[in-house]
Formats: structure tokens, sequence, C-alpha cells
């Protein structure tokens, strides 16, 4: 989960190589793990058509999505006419059932996502099995598995509706065509590459000087929305600590 400031927001295009490796997991070992996620992945969006997965065709709705990507484009630097064509023309407008995987570890991860309502996680799994959350947000927000995602390798991470979602999706090779045609993409590329680097590393920072409580208040603060709407068990994950541990913390401040 990225803590946002005021009146900036992260947004996507293509990652130079060096940064992609500090996104990096190495791919499930666990064989058994990986044959039971890949059996029963809820949704592969491959194929554009499965039920929880479903391309949406409200003209009204559309256009209600596509201001939202734009909106959010623009708190970061303004999004000319012929880029919001591109836009128009290569991300797809899905909604989401609840409990999907979008994508899942051990496999190449295909899409870019903005999501432009609901609730996401990104999480792995140790060697024991255990579900590590690593993030967790909101829309309007990008939410991709970036080092998979750009250099076509295996991921171990997976990408959970934890809600229903109302998503705008985009594949590599579309991807690459607005990278190329686009009037501003490096510039995109330059402002998410600080603001995610900077990012990462104050949550590196919080992770090692905040004790839990403070971490969960920090949370509570930025991102209370997240706390009301996400189950108590991802949020545990995501900040480090077990779930009754998190619990005894929200009895203590509660008034």
């Amino acid at each position: 989960m990225l803590h946002k400031p005021q009146g900036f927001q992260e947004t996507y295009s293509i990652i130079p190589i060096p940064y992609l490796y500090l996104l990096n997991y190495k791919a499930t070992s666990n064989p058994l793990l990986l044959h039971s996620l890949q059996k029963n992945n809820t949704m592969n969006l491959r194929n554009n058509s499965t039920p929880n997965c479903q391309l949406l065709q409200s003209p009204d709705e559309i256009s209600k999505m596509f201001h939202g990507l734009f909106d959010f484009i623009n708190l970061l630097m303004p999004i000319s006419e012929h880029d919001q064509k591109l836009c128009k023309k290569y991300f797809k407008p899905y909604t989401v059932k609840k409990g999907t995987l979008l994508e899942v570890e051990g496999t190449t991860h295909t899409h870019h996502n903005f999501i432009v309502s609901g609730y996401m996680r990104n999480f792995h799994h140790d060697e024991k099995g255990k579900e590590i959350t690593t993030d967790i947000n909101d829309g309007p927000r990008f939410f991709t598995s970036y080092y998979s995602f750009i250099q076509q390798t295996i991921s171990n991470e997976n990408l959970h509706c934890i809600t229903d979602c109302k998503l705008l999706r985009i594949n590599r090779k579309d991807n690459e065509i607005i990278t190329r045609q686009g009037q501003n993409s490096q510039k995109y590329v330059e402002k998410i590459l600080q603001y995610n680097l900077e990012s990462s590393r104050q949550r590196v920072i919080d992770s090692n000087t905040l004790t839990a409580k403070e971490r969960y208040l920090k949370m509570l603060k930025n991102h209370p929305a997240i706390l009301r709407n996400v189950p108590i068990n991802y949020i545990a994950s995501y900040l480090g600590i077990n779930a009754g541990s998190l619990s005894r913390i929200r009895q203590e401040i509660s008034p």
C-alpha cells in the first residue's frame, strides 16, 4: 500500500529495468501449491468471457470509468486529448467479482490494471504455504505485478479482488503501443519511478522503526476506508503481525 501525498498519485508505464529488480519475487518452488493455485484460479483473463469477469457495455458507465482514469493522471500531470484517445482505444472496462484472482503465481502476468473502484491486494506464499500480503489498495490506482508484466517472467505474486471491483485493463502488447505513441509516456515513467522508490523506502523505514501499534495508527490515519472494508487477516499480514495481536491493538484504541 503506497501512502499518497496530497495532490499526488501514481500512474504507470514501462519502468526502467534496474527498478524492476526491486520489485521481483522468486516464483513459488512448491509444486503442489502451484498446481492448486492454477487449478483453483477463479478467472483466467486471457479468456475475457468468464463469469467472474464481465466486459462492460454501458456507454455511460464506461465514460465514468475513463473520467476516473483521466482525473487520476491529471493529478500527476496533464493528459492530452491524444493520450486520452489512446487510453480509450486500448484499455478495456471490466467488472470483476469478489474473491477473483486476476493473476496467479507460477504464471506470467499479462495485464496492467487500473482500479476504478473496489479493494485489491497483492500476496505471495512463504515456504510453509502461508499467505503474505505485500500490498493493499483501493481505487483510483494502478495495480500490477510490474516485474512479471514488463519482463514477461514467471511471478510468485497473486492479484486478488477482495471486493467486487471495476477495472480498466490493458495487456502488455497494447501497453507498449501506448508507451510508444503517447506524448508524455517518459515523463510518467520518471515521476512514478521516483514516487515508488520513495514509497518503498518509507515502508522499509516504518517496518524497522515503528511498533505494530504505530504502524496500525498510521494506516488508520492515511487509509481508513481500507480498514473498514478489508478483512483483518489481510491487514494483519500486511502490517507484519498476527490477527490476534491486531485485534488487541484495535481494542486498546477503541473509545
